[in-house]
């Protein structure tokens, strides 16, 4: 009977790591969640400082733009696609807008500008989606040739004089907060009101996925165009409304950008491009396509924001960040491959 028993146990045990590689590949933005977990532990230990209100206000402000751009390469990345070129579109779209309303109607208000910015990136969007089906060229060559085109046109038109005198609308929007805290060392920190345009973006995004059918095809068209096409589903339509989604958020969030720091740089945002395609795979997406979550991806968001923001906490120097962050990208490909494989 205790040798049964025995056998019995040993089988259960190792079924465990079975059914744990079984949940993490059910659920790859529980990976995300854990390193997140790790990490705020780790540093809540070395700096108890880090469990304040204030920090926790600071992640989500600092993670409204970089969220907004992962959502959208979030919907092209299921489709099987990749864009580079979010950053440029956010950076000629906030400064246009700007632009337009200081100088031709100041008294603009905020939902008129934002549909203007949204419109404006759909715009760009869209133009990458067309190049991609024209040209039959991979996307991230197509997005790589359009955001040096677009960030041309500013350098050509604009150079790099900084535009400061936003509207008052775009002002007092940026200094909107939900509530306010005042830190240990005396500061105040405030949760800005535009984390909500965050959420609401990141609802519409997993409801467009979730349960239309324009979602259905975007996983569909990025686990496999060809049997995609061959049940019905037009390709071509699929990759313009992944762009044009994707442009419209980085519309919205170089709005953001701007009503925040109070001023139109058209060469902010430059090089965010990396860190928000990492998110977006830590978060649990497959570069092939066919995968993602909303849910995983701002997982993988708050992850880059708290390694960009946070590690100085515990004396960790700024030049470290890269290498950490690159470090986590490489457990995650080692991981989801090693998931994939045990499957």
């Amino acid at each position: 009977m205790s040798a049964i028993t025995t056998a019995e146990d040993q089988r259960a045990q190792a079924g465990l790591p079975s059914r744990i590689r079984a949940f993490f590949y059910r659920y790859p933005e529980s990976f995300a969640a854990l390193l997140i977990v790790l990490l705020c532990v780790g540093v809540g230990l070395l700096n108890p400082a880090f469990w304040q209100l204030a920090n926790l206000f600071d992640i989500l402000r600092a993670s409204v733009v970089r969220g907004l751009f992962a959502l959208g390469v979030l919907m092209v990345l299921a489709a099987g696609g990749l864009d580079v070129s979010f950053s440029a579109i956010a950076a000629f779209v906030m400064y246009a807008v700007t632009k337009a309303v200081t100088l031709l109607a100041p008294d603009t208000g905020m939902v008129l500008i934002f549909l203007m910015a949204a419109m404006g990136g759909a715009l760009l969007g869209a133009v990458n989606g067309v190049l991609v089906n024209v040209l039959k060229a991979p996307s991230l060559i197509v997005t790589i040739g359009t955001q040096y085109a677009y960030r041309g046109i500013l350098l050509t038109f604009i150079g790099t004089a900084l535009f400061m005198n936003i509207p008052p609308a775009m002002d007092r929007f940026g200094q909107w907060s939900l509530m306010t805290q005042t830190a240990a060392n005396g500061f105040t920190v405030q949760l800005p009101g535009f984390v909500l345009v965050l959420a609401v973006a990141a609802l519409a995004t997993w409801a467009v996925l979730r349960f239309t059918l324009i979602g259905r095809a975007v996983y569909a068209v990025g686990g496999r165009p060809d049997i995609a096409e061959r049940l019905g589903y037009r390709v071509a339509s699929v990759q313009l409304f992944v762009f044009t989604w994707a442009g419209m958020l980085a519309g919205i969030a170089g709005i953001i950008h701007v009503s925040s720091n109070r001023l139109a740089n058209p060469f902010d945002l430059a090089g965010i491009e990396l860190s928000v395609i990492a998110a977006v795979i830590l978060g649990g997406a497959r570069i092939t396509g066919g995968s993602g979550t909303v849910l995983g991806t701002l997982l993988g968001v708050v992850l880059i924001t708290l390694v960009n923001n946070v590690l100085i906490l515990i004396g960790i120097p700024s030049s470290w960040q890269t290498a950490i962050l690159g470090l986590f990208i490489l457990c995650a490909g080692v991981f989801f491959a090693t998931q994939k494989r045990g499957r």
